[in-house]
């Protein structure tokens, strides 16, 4: 579960942003992976038994080939360790590992997004990580990883809650840019004053009526705090809900978002089903880290922007995701000196890049400044701009995980089809939210 708040200190804001969000496309397979080779140190391995570990994560198709290009150089270094990959985009990830670990058998290591922390560890579904070194990481960002004093998951990198928008095509349409720092106030006039310029087929956003994520940064501007307590209780602000919901229905009466069903048939970074990349959008939220993925697939259309704000700042600074190690692994030591490596060799750091965000190692990151793209830099300049005031990231309570990931769509998408009001999707969510109160 997400849960943002206060102002968050970040240390490494001379560090690097590179590609893809936690919310990643890209298509994906679990093709085995397990190139070995001769040359490399095993030594560092205590076996030299034979192990194929399972590793699974979800990402563009830039961050898969970087993976997969890592996992070749530990097997190079590690010949007795051999991988089987799974790896796809963001959607059906979570359903496809909690099915894998409710039957007993989820990968050696796993990807996790850092909302569903909370879960996972109280759950006992990872193992501690007590032989991994995170002395070069940013205690914030471990700390979302750790429950009683054990540290069950390491994060790879940070990253900044904003926007990205086709620059390209707001030139072309002769629609201003935004600047850093921009308002909520802004952002809506900039929508209206785009009506007239707009041509049929292309709006100026996604809907966004009942996100999650996009109303949680409203709703933190307006100085109303998370959407759940981190001691687990409802905290929708009534009339601000209603207000936001109130101007994505202007925006629907006035053609500015797409109609409910392409707007349910986006899907985020896939080269044909993503709405901003086939150009019928304009604006859709974003991670800093995902630049480099948009541009790979239109060059040097794409820009990144601050999440507006209002009374407060509405974007937040976050770890990226987490590497765990699995309580199912056969396999747990060497799982765990594999992500011990992950997270630490320099050599590993230079393969990953940045395209899980800012490496949370600060070694890594500095390693890796000198070779910053024009992408990178253009992520950089907005977790730059976001972090002195940033909303604080925790992953809060546990438990609220299909509050968030089932209720709210399910929600969203009656709004965005005119099956109910603003007024009634509060109450809808309110009343969802009571199976889950602690």
């Amino acid at each position: 579960m997400f849960i943002w708040k206060r102002l968050l200190k970040v240390a490494m804001t001379a560090s690097l942003v590179g590609s893809l969000a936690a919310c990643g496309g890209g298509g994906g397979n679990s093709a085995d992976h397990s190139q070995t080779g001769n040359s490399g140190n095993a030594a560092a391995n205590t076996s030299n038994k034979q192990v194929k570990l399972r590793i699974m994560w979800w990402g563009s198709q830039d961050r898969h080939q970087a993976t997969l290009a890592a996992l070749d150089l530990y097997t190079k270094n590690h010949p007795n360790i051999t991988f089987e990959p799974e790896y796809s985009g963001m959607d059906g990830y979570l359903d496809k590992l909690s099915t894998q670990a409710a039957a007993k058998n989820a990968p050696d290591i796993v990807q996790l997004d850092p909302g569903w922390m909370p879960d996972w560890m109280s759950r006992n579904q990872l193992t501690p990580l007590t032989d991994v070194d995170v002395s070069k990481f940013d205690p914030k960002l471990l700390a979302g990883g750790s429950l009683d004093g054990q540290q069950y998951a390491v994060p790879l990198g940070s990253v900044a809650f904003g926007m990205i928008y086709d620059k390209a095509a707001l030139d072309k349409l002769g629609i201003p840019t935004p600047a850093n720092g921009w308002t909520w106030d802004d952002f809506f006039a900039l929508a209206e004053s785009s009506k007239s310029k707009l041509p049929e087929g292309q709006y100026f956003v996604k809907d966004y009526a009942a996100n999650y994520f996009v109303y949680s940064a409203y709703q933190y501007a307006k100085g109303k705090g998370p959407v759940i307590t981190d001691d687990g209780h409802f905290n929708i602000d009534r009339d601000t809900f209603i207000d936001w919901a109130n101007h994505f229905d202007k925006l629907r009466k006035e053609g500015l978002v797409p109609p409910a069903d392409v707007n349910t048939a986006d899907k985020e970074l896939d080269p044909q089903m993503d709405l901003m990349v086939s150009g019928k959008i304009l604006f859709r939220y974003s991670f800093s880290n995902a630049l480099t993925s948009w541009d790979s697939l239109k060059k040097g259309a794409y820009s990144l922007v601050t999440m507006p704000r209002a009374e407060q700042a509405g974007g937040w600074v976050k770890p990226s995701m987490y590497l765990a190690v699995t309580n199912d692994s056969k396999n747990q030591k060497e799982a765990i000196e594999f992500v011990n490596w992950f997270v630490n060799d320099p050599e590993a750091a230079k393969t990953l890049g940045t395209l899980r965000g800012i490496p949370a190692n600060s070694e890594s990151a500095k390693i890796l400044e000198s070779s910053m793209s024009e992408t990178d830099k253009g992520g950089l300049d907005m977790y730059n701009a976001s972090a002195p005031d940033a909303q604080t990231w925790t992953a809060g309570a546990g438990g609220w995980t299909n509050f968030i990931d089932k209720d709210f769509p399910y929600v969203h998408d009656q709004l965005s089809f005119g099956k109910i009001t603003p007024e009634q999707a509060f109450d809808q969510l309110k009343e969802a939210s009571a199976s889950y109160e602690n």
